[in-house]
This record gives structure tokens, sequence and C-alpha cells, in this order.
């Protein structure tokens, strides 16, 4: 007898790009891990493909409709969709507490069984995290509850996002140094730079580059500053004295500072593999930094209040254990000193430490890798939910 196959179980996961990447970056690996590692039908809702294309090439930013790497992507276009119980997926996921249509959260309570809603929060190391992981939240008027899972940094919160196959992939790449330098070749990076202190810099237009880069000039170690097309425009063509294009280059004392294009996330990990140290901003590639393997300085999404620099010290408690000069620098950084945030003082004793923080980054990713990653832990939740709840 010929069993009928079980239908795939359905996904829509809804964003709203407000940090430019961050956003969308999260969505789209989230999006993937669950088409390629659980072979989950997934419709991701974007209401900007124009940022989307920037980290996913393959994109069509006047695409209503369209398919990319397995996934159907749907431009968001507004609130005011119409929705049937058949439009609905199995699993409706909200990222960042952004508000879905009104009529497909209607056609949601319709159902027979009504989907798991998630709201998928953002990261955070503060501690109150853990007490609201997985709470559920009723809606008022329809029956209808939402859980929030958060990603985080213990066993209590839901983990961080990690596809199956990068750590090995991760560690194939940084033990070959031919593979790297080919890598980085592609951008113009010579041999020369090759042997120099390679930093990638990813940051918000407002961080201190300017002071950095003026350290950095002047100091006895050669660095090669690798900056992706966009990013802290003012002061690379400050120190280029020309055009931030990519393939820029100019070198200064010490330094040099190289424009890249800004390349698709598999591209975008593979830099962050071949720098000894990274400069990384906002939450997607903060968490793919802490998957690197080497040591990262945070740039943190700026909130009003400075509520940001309380996430901040949070995560310095857990992360930067005994390291001073990791923790004055970043929150240099981050404007969250009470001083003048020139970052030029902060840069020798954080030199000196490097090492000991190649080493930091390498425990802190097996304590990591110990909490599972968020999309498994996420699905696990959600079959929980759809066993307890079947009808």
């Amino acid at each position: 007898m010929i069993q009928a196959q079980k239908p795939r179980l359905t996904l829509a996961l809804f964003c709203r790009v407000v940090d430019n990447y961050g956003d969308i970056g999260i969505c789209w690996r989230l999006a993937r891990q669950l088409e390629r590692e659980h072979g989950i039908a997934v419709t991701l809702w974007v209401d900007d493909l124009h940022s989307f294309r920037r980290i996913c090439p393959d994109i069509d930013p006047a695409g209503a409709r369209q398919e990319v790497d397995g996934v159907l992507v749907r431009h968001w276009a507004g609130q005011d969709g119409v929705f049937a119980p058949a439009d609905i997926a199995d699993i409706v996921i909200e990222f960042f507490a952004c508000d879905i249509p009104p009529g497909y959260i209607t056609a949601m309570a319709r159902c027979d069984p009504r989907p798991v809603w998630f709201n998928l929060e953002g990261l955070s190391a503060e501690e109150w995290v853990e007490g609201c992981h997985t709470l559920p939240s009723s809606h008022p008027r329809l029956p209808l509850t939402k859980h929030f899972f958060f990603p985080g940094f213990t066993a209590k919160t839901g983990g961080l996002m990690r596809e199956a196959t990068l750590d090995d992939e991760r560690r194939r790449f940084q033990a070959d140094p031919a593979t790297m330098a080919d890598f980085l070749g592609q951008f113009g990076v010579t041999p020369q730079e090759m042997a120099s202190t390679k930093v990638s810099l990813f940051c918000y237009p407002h961080a201190p580059v300017a002071q950095l880069f003026a350290a950095w000039q002047g100091g006895a170690q050669a660095i090669t500053c690798l900056v992706p097309d966009g990013v802290a425009k003012e002061a690379v063509e400050t120190f280029l004295q020309a055009p931030a294009d990519p393939g820029a280059v100019h070198t200064r004392g010490a330094l040099t500072v190289r424009v890249l294009p800004f390349v698709a996330q598999p591209d975008y990990d593979r830099l962050l593999w071949a720098c000894d140290l990274n400069f990384v901003r906002g939450e997607d590639s903060f968490v793919r930094a802490q998957w690197a393997g080497r040591p990262f300085i945070w740039h943190i999404y700026p909130q009003d209040e400075n509520l940001h620099h309380k996430k901040l010290r949070a995560f310095l408690q857990r992360y930067a254990t005994g390291s001073d000069s990791l923790s004055a620098l970043s929150l240099c950084w981050n404007g969250a000193t009470p001083h003048d945030p020139d970052p030029a003082p902060l840069w020798p004793p954080f030199q000196s430490d490097l090492p000991e923080m190649h080493a930091r980054a390498d425990e802190w990713q097996r304590q990591m890798l110990a909490n599972g990653d968020l999309t498994s832990n996420m699905l696990i939740f959600a079959s929980s939910l759809r066993s307890s709840h079947p009808g």
C-alpha cells in the first residue's frame, strides 16, 4: 500500500526593514535555513526589496512575487491585503514585533487548526529575556495566541542562528591560508596587505572612524582596513582623498584602507573569517562575527534614551570577561563613555590583548554551540505547540 506523501510544512515570515541590512539579513538567513535544512515551504514578506538586493543580488526590486534559493519572496506593499484561510501558513513569524496585515490575522483565526504564531524578537543579553522567552500573548479580540521567541546567549533562550554546516565550513576556510588569500585577492588585497593585521569595518555613520584611522595610521604595526561600499563614507573619503568607490585604496603611514563592493551574505561570512578583527553593526553581522571565531567590536543599533548602551553592557558582562581593553574600546566606539569618544588612546592596550581575545572567541563559540541553533529550537517549540493544540 502506497502511503500518501505528507504535505510540506508551510511558514510565512514577515520582515520590515528598519536597520537597512540587519533585519532582512536575519530573516533571509532564517528563510534559507528553514527551506534547506528542514524542508519547509517558506514565504518571506519584505517591504524593502532594494535593501534586500544589496545582500542578495538575485532579488528583483520590482518583483511582487519571486522565488529565490527555494524561498518565495513577496513584496509587502501595505496592510490592505485580503486573505483566505487557504493563504495562511502553518507557522507565522513576525520579526521584531512588526504589524502583519490585519486581513492575514483575521484569516489566521478562521483556520482549523490555527497556525502557530511567533513574534521573533531582537537579540539581547539582558537577564529579563530568559523570563519572557516562549511566553504566550492572547489576541484581544480573536481566538489566537502569539508566543514570544527570543534569541539569546543561554540555554534558557532560543540560542543563536547557525546553519548546520557553518562551523565546519569556517574551520576549513581558516585552516587554508591559500584559500583565504585567493578570496581576499579577488578584491585587490595584495600579499603585503595579507601579511598585515586585517580589519573589516562595518559600522553606523556616527562611529568615531576618523579617530581610529588616525591611531592606526600612526601605529607601529601595518593594518589593512577593508570597508564595504557605502560604510563610513565621509571618514573613508577623507582618508582616501578620493571617492569611496569599490576598488579604491590608499596607504598612509601604517594604515591601508581598501573599499570593497557590498557582497552577498556567504562572502560576507568569508570576509569575517579572513580578517583578524571585525567591526560589526546591528544584529545580523554581530551574530556572524561570533561564529567567525575572531575578536570583534559591536556597533549596536542606537535607541532612544540610550537604551542600547544598557544592552551593550549586558553583552559585554557576558562576553568580555577579564578583558578591560575590549570593554573600554567597545563602550567608546558606541559613545557609551562620559568622556570624549576618542578610541585612539584605547587602541594600543586593545591591540596588545588581541591574542587573548582570539582564545576568548573560541571559548565563547563553544559555549554558544551548546545552546543549539535558533531555527531548530524554534521548530521544536512550534512542534510542541502544534501537538498540544492539534485542532
